[in-house]
């Protein structure tokens, strides 16, 4: 066959992959039947679900529920992203050694639970997905029988650690001083990162705070460069609201209250509970409190293993407030997948003068906060409800990446984790 049309098909083939993620690139479940989808670092859930390339002790987790009496047969792939999760096209042979399909083969059936469900784990690497690059990397879970339709998604990221991070948070901004903003700076040592021609176009470096996508900071350009070490500082970007703690509520239990939770009732087949009603923060002082910083944990006070032994309950939220003209509230956390749409969206009553939201949700400790989101904007807000206080103690997650010119996808050099309250 003429090569040029062996490239044609092959460009083809690859639009076409490419095409059919781009709609959704999300982390986060897209068919009803499954819950509590959680990516942790094996041995540390509060570090980014990030793991050392090369390192078979390093491993993901991917879990999750189908609230089903029966195993369901499903498969994974991997999608090599760049650092705005883009899929960038590579074939499996550039980044993976082996094939690119898993089987879902971990599971176990809750035991003596009222929401019967199967609970799934899927472990990277393993003995069919050995992961040769760096980068970001998107687990898409789908049925064998319907390979077309993903039934949910996860991310994680692989990194060489050849760039060092050092970051630093002040309250000192060049907005305010001591106010209602934090300001990161970051620097990249690359002395060790091979291939670097221009520090002004071949790095991004992306910072989050405390998990959120909505307000995730993209700099493609640094301040200054000072011989090997890329500065970023003064830079308006990276001037975040300070917002507030996250919120708590805990239902380890069925039989007493947890905290934040103001009622138990049964309704079969489910337990409900009830969460005291909130009301906005923005206006009373600063109070701290310890918080995982938007996490959740599986937990059930009474088991040996809270990943088959707790139960599924609905959660009732409710916030007590004049509406906001123009404007969508949401839940924020881990538990929502960090995602705007139907299942966090909170629904104004006015019956009630209070936006409300109820949701399945397994047993646990969850940490969470209301954010305010502007009509036609992907951005939320704590200033309306949380309230900003410079005084909070935020973790912000810095992830440096290279492409080295003539590279066809994003390297993951380098991640640090900082607080606000160091």
């Amino acid at each position: 066959m003429d090569k040029r049309v062996i490239f044609l098909i092959v460009m083809m083939w690859m639009l076409a992959v490419v095409g059919s993620y781009a709609a959704d690139m999300r982390q986060g479940i897209f068919h009803h039947g499954f819950k509590t989808l959680k990516v942790t670092r094996e041995g540390n859930e509060f570090a980014p679900p990030v793991i050392m390339l090369g390192d078979v002790n390093d491993r993901i987790h991917i879990e999750f529920d189908e609230l089903s009496e029966e195993r369901r047969f499903m498969r994974y792939e991997l999608v090599h992203c760049d650092a705005l999760w883009r899929p960038e096209g590579l074939v499996a042979s550039e980044f993976l050694d082996g094939f690119n399909e898993g089987l879902v083969e971990d599971y176990d059936f809750s035991q003596a639970t009222l929401a019967h469900y199967v609970h799934y784990t899927i472990t990277i690497p393993n003995q069919d997905i050995r992961i040769t690059q760096p980068g970001n990397y998107l687990v898409r879970v789908y049925d064998e029988s319907d390979p077309d339709e993903t039934l949910l998604q996860a991310r994680f990221g692989v990194t060489d650690f050849t760039a060092k991070i050092d970051a630093g948070v002040t309250t000192r901004t060049d907005i305010d001083t001591n106010r209602e903003h934090q300001q990161v700076s970051v620097t990249v040592d690359t002395r060790h990162v091979n291939s670097l021609d221009d520090p002004f176009g071949d790095l991004t470096v992306v910072v989050t705070q405390n998990g959120r996508e909505d307000n995730k900071v993209v700099l493609t350009a640094p301040q200054r460069v000072a011989g090997d070490k890329v500065i970023y500082e003064h830079l308006r970007p990276l001037i975040f609201e300070a917002g507030n703690e996250y919120r708590r509520f805990e239902t380890v239990s069925t039989t007493y209250p947890g905290m934040g939770v103001a009622e138990i009732t049964y309704a079969d087949p489910l337990y409900n509970m009830t969460l005291y009603t909130d009301t906005p923060r923005s206006m009373s002082s600063y109070l701290y409190d310890s918080t995982q910083h938007g996490r959740f944990f599986v937990r059930e006070g009474n088991s040996v293993d809270s990943d088959l032994q707790a139960d599924y309950v609905v959660v009732h939220f409710a916030l007590e407030m004049p509406q906001l003209p123009g404007k969508d509230l949401f839940l924020d956390g881990d538990f929502v997948s960090r995602r705007f749409d139907p299942n966090s969206r909170m629904v104004y009553n006015h019956a009630t003068g209070c936006y409300e939201n109820s949701m399945l949700l397994k047993q646990g400790a969850y940490n969470y906060k209301y954010l305010a989101v502007p009509a036609g904007s992907t951005r939320g807000s704590e200033r309306e409800i949380e309230g900003n206080f410079y005084e909070t103690v935020n973790e912000y997650t810095v992830m440096v990446y290279h492409r080295p010119r003539g590279s066809r996808f994003d390297r993951l050099i380098g991640v640090a984790m900082i607080s606000s309250g160091e």
